[in-house]
C-alpha cells in the first residue's frame, strides 16, 4: 500500500487545512482592527471628501469652521462654506472633527 493514499493522512490534511484557514482568517481580522485604530485625522477628512460630507472642524485656537471638505492636502483641508466662500484649516491645529447630518 502505499503511505501517501493513506486514509489518516487525508483526514489529517483537511484538518491542516481548516486550521490554516482560521489562522490567516484571524490574522487579517487583526489586521483589519490595527488599521482602523492608526486612522489619521487626514483618513477622517478624505473619507468626508470622498462622501461630499459637510463637517465641523473646531481648531486650537477655539476657532469652529464649517463646510464640505472639497481638498485635501498634506497638512490642511479645504471647506467650502454655505456662502460660496472657503476656508484653509491646517490639519495640526484641528483637535475636535464632527460630521452634520
Amino acid at each position: 500500500m502505499d503511505p501517501l493514499q493513506h486514509p489518516d493522512l487525508v483526514v489529517v490534511g483537511r484538518r491542516l487545512r481548516t486550521r490554516l484557514d482560521d489562522t490567516l482568517d484571524a490574522e487579517l481580522a487583526a489586521a483589519r482592527a490595527a488599521a482602523a485604530r492608526r486612522r489619521t485625522l487626514r483618513d477622517l477628512f478624505l473619507d468626508a471628501d470622498d462622501a461630499g460630507r459637510t463637517v465641523v472642524a473646531t481648531t486650537v485656537d477655539g476657532f469652529v469652521h464649517r463646510g464640505r471638505v472639497t481638498a485635501v492636502g498634506a497638512d490642511h483641508v479645504v471647506l467650502s462654506r454655505t456662502d460660496g466662500r472657503s476656508t484653509a484649516v491646517v490639519i495640526d491645529l484641528v483637535c475636535a472633527l464632527e460630521h452634520e447630518a
